[in-house]
């Protein structure tokens, strides 16, 4: 499983330009608009689901995003999504409650869990993620980002929560 600084030198050697910032740990929306300070760029929160059929989903979008998930799971055709407990958080994400983010996705080998982003994401600027751990978020051009994941075979659903379906599939 991938670590932080595994993470990091990765993108590093990718010749990807990002900013590190440091805080307490974050394991709210409430708590990172508390304490994460000024950070430019699109504030994230990230959704890990499951459905009865033990399939899993990553949903990235705005922090500030009300997300009807009985909804979401209609539109993706997921049927009864809930919140994965920490028991799945580990074993396909390598990543404890609190540092749910799509960099995770490095350690899903199998590509069990498939990958939502907000189409607002999508279209911004930077976009802000932990870097696997939930006391620093990494600052990074989201068409950094995007190639970045693409580069590590990860599929990327852009998901528009203004209508409830996937626009683009990268």
């Amino acid at each position: 499983m991938l670590t932080e600084s595994d993470l990091l030198k990765l993108i590093s050697e990718k010749g990807i330009n990002f900013q590190i910032h440091n805080h307490k740990p974050l394991f709210t929306v409430e708590d990172s608009e508390n304490f994460r300070g000024k950070i430019d760029g699109s504030h994230t929160k990230n959704l890990f689901l499951k459905n009865k059929k033990n399939k899993f989903f990553l949903f990235s979008c705005d922090e500030n995003a009300d997300v009807d998930i009985k909804r979401f799971s209609k539109s993706i055709d997921a049927k009864n999504l809930s919140f994965a407990n920490e028991k799945y958080l580990d074993q396909y994400l390598g990543i404890k409650p609190g540092s749910v983010s799509p960099y995770a996705l490095l350690n899903d080998k199998n590509n069990v869990v498939i990958f939502y982003l907000d189409e607002k994401l999508f279209k911004s600027e930077i976009i802000n993620f932990h870097p696997l751990v939930n006391t620093t978020t990494i600052s990074i051009k989201t068409s950094d980002f995007i190639s970045f994941i693409l580069e590590n075979k990860k599929k990327v659903n852009i998901f528009s929560l203004d209508d409830y379906s996937v626009v683009n599939i990268l």
